[in-house]
């Protein structure tokens, strides 16, 4: 849309409207974080002026003293938030106030209407607004009208943005503005507390009192500085109470919960910088954004840098949030320079080193919490076991699975610990549903001999597994792979008493040379199993041939073309099969015993959520086996 020099209406991106319905019908437990939200985006703003104006001193315009000024006023029922920091011009005040333009944002308001349904209901209280980054429609839960003059550094028009927030904003242009942004309030009947110069300080004190710049209250012609404006992560830990990092938390993260765990260290030797680390409790809507974004601010001597494209931590550990502040990198380093830095590369590496040893302490000095932490992450911290080797072995112990003996998380060493004896390997299955997994075909045996089988149901599991190959000299196996030898396996206490299972039938090796004769190519060989206990067929992949889970993950995403043909294994001590077996040799039965393998293979390829290539086929021998058990019509 190209710049005009009139008023315009515009309407709200559909899930801003939904969005600011939701804000302003909600009943708001803590309408007051509105305050903190605009004064956290206002530092933002002068954060990154104070950066721009490294390279380019003119865009601060001799007024390199930023602050962000309240002014309320009760005549007028209005409360002003003022910044001097980068403002913004006409293009950008309507993407990012008239637009969410992020992953995943139907999703996230979606969540937030549950979330204030069941607030209406006696539920959990509206805390999504800020996790989102979208903190400046909270203004609309105490005023009925909002307005915005804003002057972006370096261009000289200014322009107004006003809604009332019910479905469309007006954008015009504005003489006479000054360089940044001034957010005015007018506040609702009922909500006049917030012009209250005692209730202004109260929560700017609670909520940002760690804003590394003044926060100044203009109380007609008297002004106050109201907050300690020190930067947070340069003080002492035994000086923060535990509320001040986690105000700071939801500075930098934008968030509402509380960090799961804070970590604040300064490193000193060859380098030397400050970190302050959060990990959230909750997950960010965005975790599974295909672009992997970290989260981390580099500052440099406490000056602003970027939150953008420096890799202060890899991509499988980017829901930490936090800053990073560097005493040896140049304040007018371009974030060019900094991407290919080795400076950043070891700091890289030990934060990396720092974050996997507190979650290692975690893991096992609080094993419930660490149970919230890898419910919320352990699909993104498993990344790392495919991308980062040089950390693999830290991750390896992080690592929790379901599996078919237990009820909660199991961890590698419990599960080498509780290997049978006999047992060589460490056998996992993968799939997409946890409850179909358990009922796999090709989890009998392992059952009957009582072991443990990993389930996985994460994306990334079908990759990782294959780059680790083996734990602690014990190899990873998939429970789906032909050629597996259980009988070499211990049986359980449980099992050892069971009585001997009949030798198969004579005749099985008739029956499956039938099979193979009516199947042909369309599996790669037939076998008599020994994993199977209770169901008749199973299908497993070759050794050589990619797991079939996998092989399905790369045909959907058409990353494969061809299918692997499987291999069909039958269950010599299952009824049916003992009946078909004994079969073999009566008149008329190879053309029948033909139909019945056809009927098999389909079963199993159901069995593993496979698509039948002819399912007409299917229906047909299905009916004509229905009929031939059905008592002849009178």
């Amino acid at each position: 849309m190209s710049d005009t020099g009139a008023s315009e209406t515009l309407s709200f991106q559909a899930e801003v409207s939904r969005l600011l319905d939701i804000v302003a019908h909600s009943l708001y437990s803590e309408k007051e974080i509105f305050l903190r939200e605009l004064i956290s985006n206002a530092s933002d703003a002068c954060d990154r002026l104070r950066y721009a104006a490294l390279t380019e001193p003119a865009l601060s315009e001799g007024d390199a003293h930023y602050r962000v000024v309240l002014t309320p006023v009760k005549s007028s029922k209005t409360l002003t938030i003022a910044d001097n920091g980068i403002g913004m011009n006409r293009n950008e005040l309507i993407e990012n106030l008239g637009t969410i333009a992020r992953s995943g944002t139907a999703a996230f308001v979606n969540q937030l209407g549950e979330a204030a349904k069941d607030k209406e209901g006696g539920g959990r209280d509206l805390s999504l607004i800020g996790q989102f980054g979208v903190g400046f429609y909270s203004a609309f839960m105490v005023a009925d009208k909002v307005e915005v003059l804003s002057r972006k550094a370096g261009e000289h028009e200014g322009w107004r943005w006003t809604s009332d927030g019910k479905g469309s904003f007006t954008i015009e242009p504005a003489p006479n503005v000054p360089r940044g942004a001034r957010i005015t309030l007018h506040i609702r009947d009922g909500d006049e507390d917030y012009l209250e110069a005692h209730r202004l300080r109260q929560i700017v004190k609670t909520y940002s009192d760690h804003i590394a710049l003044p926060i100044v209250l203009a109380d007609g012609s008297k002004e106050e500085t109201i907050n300690t404006a020190s930067a947070l992560w340069t003080r002492s830990r035994s000086e923060i109470t535990p509320e001040q990092y986690k105000e700071f938390y939801h500075h930098v993260g934008h968030g509402f919960d509380d960090p799961w765990l804070t970590i604040h260290a300064r490193a000193e030797g060859t380098l030397e910088y400050t970190y302050l680390l959060f990990v959230p409790s909750q997950k960010p809507f965005d975790l599974f954004d295909p672009e992997r974004k970290p989260r981390l601010k580099l500052y440099v001597r406490r000056v602003f840098i970027t939150d953008e494209g420096v890799e202060l931590l890899p991509a499988y550990l980017r829901f930490i949030k936090g800053i990073v502040d560097s005493q040896d990198l140049p304040l007018n380093i371009s974030r060019e320079m900094l991407q290919a830095n080795a400076t950043i590369t070891r700091m890289r590496q030990q934060l990396t080193r720092r974050v996997l040893s507190d979650l290692g302490k975690k893991a096992s000095d609080a094993v419930e919490e660490y149970t919230q932490f890898w419910e919320n992450f352990g699909p993104v911290l498993k990344e790392g076991l495919y991308e980062d080797r040089e950390h693999r072995d830290t991750l390896l112990p992080l690592v929790r699975f379901r599996s078919t003996t237990r009820d909660g998380w199991v961890s590698l060493d419990a599960y080498v610990a509780a290997m049978r004896p006999g047992q060589e390997a460490i056998y996992t299955i993968t799939g997409d549903n946890l409850d179909l997994l358990r009922k796999s075909p090709q989890l009998e045996g392992f059952r009957a001999r009582g072991v443990e089988v990993l389930l996985l149901t994460d994306p990334i599991d079908e990759f990782w597994v294959q780059a680790v190959a083996t734990y602690k000299e014990k190899s990873f196996k998939s429970a789906t792979r032909g050629g597996l030898d259980l009988d070499k396996i211990t049986p359980s206490d449980d099992k050892k008493d069971e009585p001997a299972k009949p030798e198969p039938t004579a005749k099985l090796a008739s029956l499956i040379a039938i099979f193979k004769l009516a199947l042909g190519d369309a599996v790669k060989d037939i076998r008599s199993s020994a994993r199977l206990t209770d169901s008749a067929v199973c299908l497993v992949a070759d050794e050589g041939d990619l797991d079939m889970h996998l092989e399905r993950l790369l045909k959907q995403h058409r990353q494969l073309d061809t299918a692997s043909k499987r291999i069909l294994e039958i269950n010599p001590r299952h009824s049916l099969i003992e009946r078909l077996a004994a079969s073999v040799g009566d008149t008329g039965a190879s053309d029948q015993l033909s139909e019945f393998a056809w009927l098999l293979l389909d079963q199993a390829r159901i069995v593993e959520g496979e698509q039948l290539p002819d399912p007409a086929a299917f229906a047909r021998r299905m009916a004509t086996l229905l009929e031939r058990g059905l008592p002849a019509a009178a």
